[in-house]
């Protein structure tokens, strides 16, 4: 029923055909549920495994690779054929099963909003699953439960509702029955209405449901978001064109060697082999591989960290993230209200510092005077401020259920806006009662007539309240929320509890200061942050005052940094908000709309932002940052659904951590690139200088192809795996269209390789003195171990001695699994199947001082020119 707000709570019913005294009958709730559908959120259609897997072959690179495979096994190279597919086809396994796990990850996580709820049906309370509920329905609610579906509320008993993952508002709302005059409410402002997913934190009541399913608020936000249209990151457009790039250059070479071969009259046929023998050797068919294992590699010690990536390559953007827009509450902060302080007798006693039994009295009337209580499984349930007042005192004195048992409520004046006061009445002893009232200062304060002083009870002076209200202003300066707490004695129960009546008199106790505390581990996150180039935002619906002291105490909010509300916001333009985004490192009192235009302000000043979110209005933002982080445990599923990453922790130091790792990711597969590619220029220069000199050819395909497979796969994958070098967050972020080859690698890929090729020719050159076979075994064998050798030296610019020759045990049992291969092929009768043999003791040290020489002389160049790195 549309605008169901500016109706009586009877013309809702009638409109219905439902009862608020018998609710549905079975038989109308099953026609209803046929006629409306379950009342769940319709996703979008899932990728299978199939569709996953057909996926991974849309890269350039691999299908240049499926084509050599193809030329390859109609010229007779079956191996060269079946190898290089079951290179591809491993990749995209590999890529296939990734994305699946992620997926599954992400199921695990999901939680249905309301998975039983109390309803009303055939005149009977009666607990059924929250999918089978259907418009028409009467739904009870009390506090902790979720709101299963939107509806109209009939009675409201102190009810107060979260509604942050609609609105953005973190303070819970107030609900009532009346109705509402105007049409045209936000959903914040609709009072006697509520809505799925939101959560009920005070009180209780009981709604009709006007509105299930995808017909919900929530369900409309689900069917804008519902598109697949995904952004390419810039580490798969980077490897697309080096593919492109690869291919185009393969293809080049193919035609330069065919046309030298075709002129000097030798063989079409062999020449034609031996330019597809040099298009595989200049495309490093491990590459896709060899990224996609890094990155699922680094995606599953990212889980171990509390961070789920939902789509592979996005790990990379985070290593070139240079901004972190995060939510204050439950990110920065424990999303637990504590109280830290506490003023008696004239005296501030710090809890963080320790107990002080003088704050035992105040804790006891504060606890009586609230709903909030904890089970026994340590789960809160009620309002935060409550609850804060109930673990304080459960943990510094006793349990609340004992002090209830000693001094039972008898009566209570609820809490109400106006008052700002809630008021207990509790039986003290045979003959007397307990009037407790806590609330706000001013209010309090100003039904106070007595003070509590040292144990006695004394006149309140103005002296005296003067010196109270500066305790009070302080500690709202410390960004502290105030209650202020007081009793009286009285002998009889009123027969009637108006709020004048029973409410004066009161004898002033003190005050309580809680806050909610930043994360342990967050000041350390923000530091590593800033230090790293990244520049920590705090984005919060919480007052200013409060957002500004929490980002101080964590070092976000620096002595010339600004701090800005909604509505200085809302006044701002787009290029005001441009020129000025850089330097505002707070915002609060904003909504989640206000999320998109500081995520575009900053991408307009070419950021790469990571943005946090939980609720519904966070998904568009989350899907506009580069990097959308969604709440796993209080985020809605519609706000995962549109993240790039999922933090099962909440927590804003688990970004960082996947920064970091994010980093170290980029770095290794900017290593393995290094070193592939290196070692392919190699193999090309071999081939290409003997075919320019006329002389017969070093290597034959099959040897192209071992060295590639024993090369390319095993160091190429310890590479992806080398532990993170000790400043990689002391570096300042990688700009987002940074070439893949900078850092110098534009100039010492191809110098390593000519390295490579070169002692790889000189081998080939001193075994011709004794035959051609001698001379293929010893290029053969060289190429293959410089390349081992350019392993170890494309692990870091700098010396692998400072690197530590040991510190990657992968790099270590690679290079013994590959030089134990490589023996094998060569010391075997293997080596009749290859074409080569056996050499002696004089050609082995040549081969292994040359095969030395390339790693001999980055060494010395390393410490010549990056001494200091």
């Amino acid at each position: 029923m549309k605008e169901s707000w500016i109706y009586d709570v009877e013309e809702v019913l009638n409109e219905l055909d439902t009862d608020a005294e018998e609710g549905l009958s079975s038989k109308d709730a099953k026609e209803r549920l046929e006629k409306y559908g379950a009342n769940i959120l319709s996703e979008k259609k899932k990728r299978t495994i199939l569709s996953m897997f057909l996926d991974q072959f849309k890269d350039f690179m691999v299908i240049i690779l499926i084509i050599a495979s193809i030329v390859s096994f109609f010229l007779g190279e079956i191996t060269d054929a079946v190898i290089i597919l079951f290179i591809i086809l491993l990749n995209a396994f590999l890529g296939m099963i990734q994305e699946n796990n992620a997926e599954k990850s992400l199921e695990t996580l999901k939680k249905l909003s309301a998975p039983v709820s109390r309803v009303l049906r055939d005149g009977k309370v009666v607990e059924i699953e929250s999918q089978y509920i259907v418009p028409g329905d009467i739904v009870f609610l009390e506090a902790g439960n979720f709101v299963p579906a939107d509806g109209r509320i009939i009675e409201s008993a102190n009810l107060k509702i979260d509604e942050s993952a609609l609105t953005g508002e973190s303070v819970p709302s107030e609900k009532t029955s009346g109705k509402l005059k105007d049409k045209n409410l936000n959903i914040g402002d609709r009072h006697n209405m509520v809505y799925t997913g939101t959560v009920v934190t005070y009180g209780r009541g009981s709604f009709v449901v006007t509105e299930t399913g995808m017909s919900t608020e929530m369900g409309k936000i689900a069917k804008m978001l519902d598109d697949d249209e995904t952004t390419m990151t810039p580490l798969q457009i980077k490897l697309e064109q080096l593919g492109k790039y690869l291919g185009i250059g393969a293809l080049i070479i193919c035609g330069i060697i065919f046309g030298i071969g075709v002129m000097e009259k030798r063989p079409v046929f062999d020449m034609f082999m031996t330019s597809v023998s040099l298009a595989v050797a200049a495309i490093p068919e491990g590459l896709p591989a060899i990224v996609t294992i890094t990155l699922a590699l680094g995606v599953q010690k990212m889980i171990k960290r509390n961070a789920i990536l939902r789509r592979l390559p996005a790990v990379e953007t985070l290593g070139s993230a240079n901004v972190i827009c995060s939510d204050k509450t439950g990110t920065l902060t424990q999303n637990k209200m504590t109280i830290v302080k506490v003023f008696v007798n004239f005296k501030e006693i710090d809890l963080t510092k320790g107990y002080d039994s003088k704050a035992g009295f105040i804790l006891e009337q504060g606890v009586l005077c609230t709903d909030a209580f904890i089970d026994e499984s340590g789960k809160s349930f009620g309002d935060p401020t409550e609850v804060a007042i109930v673990s304080a005192y459960e943990k510094y004195v006793s349990k609340k259920s004992e002090l209830e048992r000693e001094f039972p409520r008898v009566a209570e004046i609820p809490f109400d806006s106006d008052r700002k006061m809630m008021t207990t009445i509790h039986k003290s002893n045979d003959k007397n009662y307990k009037v407790i009232t806590k609330g706000a200062f001013d209010s309090v304060i100003e039904r106070c007539r007595y003070i509590l002083k040292d144990g006695k009870i004394l006149e309140l002076s103005d002296d005296d309240k003067a010196k109270i209200k500066i305790e009070n202003e302080n500690m709202g300066k410390d960004a502290l929320r105030v209650l202020a707490i007081s009793f009286k004695d009285i002998d009889s129960v009123p027969d009637r509890l108006e709020s004048l009546d029973v409410e004066k008199d009161l004898v002033f106790v003190g005050l309580l200061g809680m806050i909610d505390p930043p994360r342990d581990e967050v000041r350390d996150s923000v530091r590593i942050c800033k230090n790293a180039g990244i520049k920590p935002v705090m984005i919060t619906g919480d007052h200013k005052i409060t957002a500004v002291a929490i980002a101080r105490d964590l070092g976000i909010l620096d002595k010339d940094d600004m701090s800005v509300d909604g509505r200085e916001l809302e006044a701002m333009t787009d290029d005001e908000l441009y020129e000025k985004v850089k330097s505002i490192s707070v915002y609060a009192r904003v909504s989640p709309e206000h999320k998109m235009r500081i995520v575009k302000a900053w991408q307009k000043n070419n950021a790469v932002v990571a943005m946090t979110g939980d609720g519904v209005n966070d998904a568009p933002a989350l899907k506009q940052a580069d990097i959308g982080a969604a709440m796993g445990i209080t985020g809605t599923d519609v706000a995962k659904d549109s993240a790039d990453m999922v933090l099962t922790d909440d927590n804003f130091a688990t970004i960082v951590a996947a920064v970091e790792e994010g980093r170290t990711i980029y770095e290794n597969i900017k290593k393995s690139i290094h070193y592939l590619l290196s070692c392919n220029i190699g193999e090309i220069l071999v081939l290409l200088v003997a075919t320019l000199a006329g002389m017969p050819m070093p290597l034959k395909p099959i040897h192209i192809l071992w060295v590639n497979l024993v090369t390319d796969s095993l160091p190429a994958l310890a590479l992806g795996v080398e532990p993170a070098e000790k400043d990689i967050m002391s570096k300042k972020p990688r700009p987002k269209d940074e070439n893949i080859f900078s850092d110098g690698l534009m100039y010492r890929i191809p110098i390593e390789g000519i390295m490579i090729g070169l002692v790889s020719f000189i081998a080939f050159l001193m075994g011709l003195r004794e035959n051609l076979t001698n001379a293929r075994t010893m290029a053969f064998a060289v190429l293959t171990f410089s390349q081992l050798s350019q392993a170890m030296n494309a692990r870091s610019i700098k010396s692998v001695f400072k690197v530590g020759l040991f510190k990657n045990k992968y790099m270590v049992l690679a290079l013994l699994v590959s030089i134990f291969l490589q023996l094998v092929v060569i010391l075997t009768p293997l080596n009749t199947v290859f074409d080569i043999k056996n050499i002696n003791i004089y050609d082995w040290d040549v081969v292994i001082m040359l095969s030395l020489l390339p790693l001999v002389i980055m060494e010395i160049v390393k410490a010549t020119f990056f001494k200091n790195r």
